[in-house]
């Protein structure tokens, strides 16, 4: 049984008939072509697969396509402004090395954004606490720390 549904990706109205079973991150990448949320594992457990809806961190790959209908939707791709500035995580991501192979890069700077919007990060514990369901399996997360505390002093305009 397909569903319409309707939603807001990256600022952009989106229409969609999609089956009952059809995850958000199949949406995502599948129907809209937004391959920057990754799939790791299809269990919600390493969060390659993070995006924003209704600004909270979702992992796209727990969540059925029908029920972000009405949702305002932000992927990786629509974390940069229009004009291709990177948003203040990504751009403290890239200057402190806070990757390696890159493919959890999208899923930890969606949580990492998510972090200090709406939790406290002032400790590298915190920080640490905090994307605890991020896996990277490359880079021992030191300076993915270091990127998320200079992320936020840029996205807090200290």
């Amino acid at each position: 049984m397909s569903h319409k549904i309707k939603l807001v990706v990256n600022g952009r109205a989106v229409s969609r008939e999609v089956d009952a079973d059809r995850l958000l991150v199949q949406l995502l990448r599948d129907d809209l072509a937004l391959t920057g949320t990754h799939v790791g594992c299809d269990t919600a457990q390493c969060g390659a697969c993070t995006v924003h809806v209704d600004g909270c961190a979702v992992k796209a790959c727990s969540m059925l396509a029908v029920q972000a209908d009405g949702a305002s939707i932000t992927t990786i791709e629509g974390l940069a402004a229009n004009d291709g500035t990177l948003h203040p995580m990504q751009a403290a991501f890239k200057e402190c090395h806070g990757l390696q192979c890159g493919f959890c890069t999208p899923g930890m700077v969606m949580s990492a954004v998510d972090l200090v919007q709406h939790h406290d990060c002032a400790s590298e514990a915190a920080i640490r606490a905090g994307l605890e369901g991020n896996l990277c399996r490359c880079t021992g997360y030191q300076n993915i720390v270091r990127a998320v505390q200079a992320g936020a002093q840029a996205m807090k305009g200290v």
